[in-house]
């Protein structure tokens, strides 16, 4: 257990020093991350204005406060490892990872916290603005919000899990990026980036409620902006703690195939 703590201390300390040395990469991806949720917050407000002041009981405040909230949210549970793995397997890179006496899950964990760490603050000061631009209604409740907290822990726990499995996808292949393109589509849609969930049709809400996006994202914005009752919030808590566990099991049995098929490759 030191040992892990040190390896986190080590790693937030190099991956701090990476940030503020590519400050422009930073503030790049940043814009990246704001970006997308503005023009769907623009899009649909200009539809609620068109459409008489709403779209099914959501009126332009009620976009710019999911799109928002969305934007936060989406941030604290980002991960980038579905683009990354491809390279290290390809490259050798992850030979390396392999020697230190823990799992390279831990150095990534680190890397994605430090990161946000660093983010963060960015992002508060976008959604700050973005608040002052498109005067958002909040309609907040107090057990929720306290909900909110352990919710996104667990969505971020639940994405990054995920997606790491996924990943790993490079050990039998060295061209993943339709994979992360099909990936990132469905999640575009089931995870509510591109519009709240319940605008979409019942059999895309039952869609994305079976599968994990909605637990990644979409579940968490709900909670904040109080849209859900106490029995729906503990049905979403639920099935974040279902869909961890099943993704850890998939990580520990793709991990240990993956890694005999690297072997033998590169060995």
């Amino acid at each position: 257990m030191i040992g892990l703590a040190d390896l986190y201390r080590a790693q937030f300390r190099t991956s701090l020093a990476t940030m503020f040395q590519y400050r422009a990469s930073l503030v790049i991806w940043l814009i990246s991350q704001v970006l997308d949720p503005v023009i769907y917050l623009i899009v649909w407000s200009t539809v609620a204005v068109a459409s008489g002041g709403n779209v099914a009981g959501y009126t332009t405040g009620d976009f710019a406060a999911y799109f928002i909230v969305l934007m936060i949210v989406n941030h604290l549970t980002y991960t980038w490892i579905m683009w990354e793995y491809e390279y290290r397997v390809r490259e050798g890179t992850l030979s390396g990872a392999l020697l230190r006496p823990v799992h390279p899950i831990h150095a990534d964990i680190a890397d994605n916290l430090s990161s946000k760490a660093v983010s963060t603050p960015g992002i508060l000061l976008a959604a700050g603005l973005l608040a002052l631009v498109f005067h958002p209604t909040f309609h907040l409740v107090g057990w929720a919000l306290v909900a909110f907290v352990p919710a996104v822990a667990l969505a971020f726990l639940l994405r990054f899990v995920f997606e790491w499995t996924l990943a790993l996808a490079s050990f039998w292949t060295t061209r993943v990026s339709a994979l992360n393109q099909a990936y990132f589509v469905a999640m575009l849609f089931l995870s509510g980036q591109v519009a709240p969930l319940t605008l979409f049709p019942p059999a895309v809400q039952t869609l994305a409620a079976v599968l994990p996006f909605r637990w990644m994202i979409s579940f968490p914005v709900e909670l904040f902006l109080g849209t859900l009752t106490p029995r729906q919030a503990a049905t979403g808590f639920a099935a974040q703690a279902a869909w961890i566990a099943l993704s850890l099991i998939l990580l520990r049995l793709v991990w240990r195939a993956g890694v005999r098929v690297y072997s033998a490759v590169s060995g």
